[in-house]
């Protein structure tokens, strides 16, 4: 089981202000018990463009950092799957918009997370028409499918609500040879030696 850089630095492309992917964010500040002190959620554009890019930048440190060693593929067991994939199923399907489900991640996350301070929860909904490819690699205009997807970044504050590098977080679902893998998922550690293995026996097993 393994990460194709190519397929992150595909979807990295489309991770910037000319050719944002992101249609929606939402978020949670969390005191250091796990507690969410204040969330919100709005549709991306709606955010200042110095917001816009900073959010895109915490986005793209969870698809861009190194792959197969901060960045994990992880494949769903067989059979039936459980509460939590449904749950991020349908907060995708929704396109992020059901407060319901984003608060009971918030919470779930927040009894689980070793923090070390106050931090940030930020979820991104988006969608990448992934173009057809040539023989030769070039991209095509024709659409070979849209891969929808939520992203989660977890981030300490620095101060006044500001967030810093993300710590860990996930893309659901993988990213894997150019299109969705519904049975994976890719989760992000900062500290690949310490990961926060509560936070991943919750997304694949509960």
């Amino acid at each position: 089981m393994s990460i194709s850089r190519d397929d992150m630095l595909e979807l990295t492309r489309r991770m910037n202000l000319r050719r944002n992917c992101f249609s929606r964010i939402a978020g949670a500040y969390m005191d250091e018990e796990g507690f969410a002190d204040g969330t919100f959620h709005q549709h991306f554009q709606n955010l200042s463009v110095p917001e816009q890019k900073e959010k895109i930048e915490i986005a793209k440190a969870v698809v861009f950092s190194e792959t197969n060693v901060c960045l994990k593929e992880a494949v769903y067991p067989a059979g039936e799957k459980g509460n939590t994939y449904r749950l991020l199923s349908a907060l995708r399907d929704c396109g992020l918009k059901n407060d319901a489900f984003l608060d009971i991640l918030y919470e779930e996350i927040g009894s689980r997370y070793r923090a070390g301070g106050e931090y940030a929860v930020f979820f991104f909904y988006g969608a990448y028409d992934i173009p057809l490819k040539a023989k030769d690699k070039e991209s095509l205009w024709e659409s070979e499918e849209v891969y929808h997807f939520l992203l989660c970044a977890v981030c300490p504050l620095l101060g006044d609500y500001e967030p810093g590098a993300p710590e860990w977080g996930f893309l659901f679902p993988a990213f894997k040879d150019r299109s969705a893998d519904e049975n994976r998922i890719n989760i992000f550690n900062r500290d690949s030696e310490h990961p926060q293995k509560k936070l991943t026996d919750f997304l694949l097993n509960d």
